[in-house]
C-alpha cells in the first residue's frame, strides 16, 4: 500500500473542494487497484459528484436547508451552527473507495471527487490517499 496526504485550505466559508486533479496525479502510472480517500476530521466528508456546473452550489444549498447554521444544535462551541458540521459525516462520509484502472481513477464522464467542508472554524484539512495494488 502506498499513502500520501494532501493539505487543503478550504478558507473561512463552506466549501466543496475538487480533489480530482490531486487524485489523478497520485495514481498516474500505477497498475489497476483501489484508491481509498479518507478525511481524518469529525466535520468534513468526501463525495463523488459533478462539479463546476452548479452541482457544488446546489449541494451546499441542500446542506444549508437540511443542516441550518442556527442555534438548534447541542454541540455548541465555535461559530453559530457549528454542531451541524459534526452531523455532516453521517450524510457525506469521511471516506470513499474508487477503482483505479491503468493508472486512472475509474470515474464517470461527469464525476469528480470532492472534499465537502461546512466547518468555517477550521480552514485547513488533511486528506489521506492510499493506493492498494489489484
Amino acid at each position: 500500500m502506498e499513502t500520501t496526504t494532501l493539505s487543503v485550505h478550504t478558507g473561512a466559508r463552506e466549501a466543496v473542494h475538487d480533489l480530482t486533479p490531486a487524485v489523478e496525479r497520485f495514481v498516474a502510472g500505477r497498475v489497476d487497484g483501489l484508491l481509498s480517500i479518507f478525511v481524518p476530521h469529525a466535520t468534513a466528508g468526501v463525495a463523488i459528484l459533478e462539479l463546476g456546473a452548479g452541482s457544488d452550489d446546489d449541494l451546499l444549498a441542500a446542506l444549508a436547508e437540511l443542516l441550518p447554521a442556527d442555534d438548534r444544535w447541542r454541540h455548541r462551541h465555535g461559530s453559530r451552527g457549528h454542531g451541524r458540521s459534526h452531523v455532516l459525516p453521517a450524510l457525506i462520509p469521511p471516506s470513499l473507495t474508487v477503482p483505479v484502472l491503468a493508472g486512472r481513477p475509474a470515474l464517470g464522464t461527469w464525476q469528480s471527487i470532492a472534499l465537502v467542508d461546512l466547518n468555517v472554524d477550521n480552514p485547513d484539512r488533511t486528506v489521506r490517499l492510499s493506493f492498494l495494488n489489484g
